[in-house]
């Protein structure tokens, strides 16, 4: 007997635009958001945002005070229950190995974490990177990296502001080879190319031989959620090869959000 086919359309509308209410009100923490501005940053109609808000602040996943509302009692209960990164995990394997293969180097998938530092969730080898480099080898899943040291340091430090950057860097920053950029106010100089660019590098700067590109992977709100990292060893991965791997990697990149946030523009 066959399998009944699935309809061609499962999406409930509803429930994606509750969701991108959810994603819009956590990018005000602290203020919450009126249903106005909700309504504007996903949209979607006023009466729609507030019929929806309404059924989510009725399920306690988001609550109001006064005219602003935030994220409910019930949304951080799920949270401290769900694992963060797997779901994510398992959307961005594929895409990683396709990057490590087309490259045949190490690919990795980083997340900014509560602490101002970033949590390297995901890895994939191409069949060259094994024993090659003493950190940046294999089994990183877990590994913490310098901020001022690491491509993906840097443009998660592109992303704060200047006192936060200065709170968490003292001026004399740590040397991990001669390239090391120990200057604060040399870095700075840097951040800002990393903003300007849209990307990060290290060049022998924190394992003699290391280059490392990074590229930001950002929400439907323009939120920074993830970093996409390639690894190489300098005499396999020239300078010259820099082009053509950030354009493969922004490929990915917007396969990546495709992949984490499908139907997220849809109405």
């Amino acid at each position: 007997m066959s399998e009944v086919p699935e309809p061609t359309e499962m999406t409930n509308k509803s429930v994606t635009k509750a969701v991108r209410l959810l994603r819009e009100l956590a990018a005000h923490p602290r203020t919450g958001a009126t249903v106005t501005t909700l309504a504007k940053g996903v949209g979607i109609s006023r009466p729609t945002a507030f019929r929806l808000l309404y059924s989510l602040e009725r399920t306690g996943l988001v609550d109001r005070i006064d005219n602003n509302y935030i994220l409910g009692w019930e949304m951080a209960r799920l949270g401290r229950r769900a694992d963060p990164y797997a779901g994510l995990v398992a959307r961005a394997q594929p895409l990683l190995q396709e990057l490590a293969d087309k490259f045949n180097e190490s690919a990795t998938l980083s997340v900014p974490n509560s602490h101002d530092g970033l949590d390297l969730i995901a890895e994939a080898a191409g069949s060259h990177v094994v024993g090659i480099m003493s950190r940046m080898s294999t089994h990183m899943v877990g590994q913490q990296y310098p901020l001022h040291a690491s491509s993906t340091g840097k443009v998660l430090l592109a992303e704060m502001p200047l006192d936060k950057v200065l709170a968490l860097l003292p001026e004399k920053l740590e040397a991990y080879t001669s390239h090391t950029i120990t200057d604060r106010a040399v870095l700075l100089r840097e951040l800002d190319q990393v903003r300007e660019q849209g990307f990060g590098i290290i060049d022998n700067e924190l394992e003699e031989e290391l280059i490392s590109l990074s590229r930001p992977v950002r929400d439907t709100s323009g939120s920074l959620v993830a970093i996409l990292t390639l690894n190489s060893p300098r005499y396999r991965f020239g300078r010259d090869r820099i082009p053509e791997a950030l354009q493969q990697m922004q490929a990915i990149v917007e396969r990546l959000v495709e992949v984490f946030w499908q139907d997220a523009a849809g109405e």
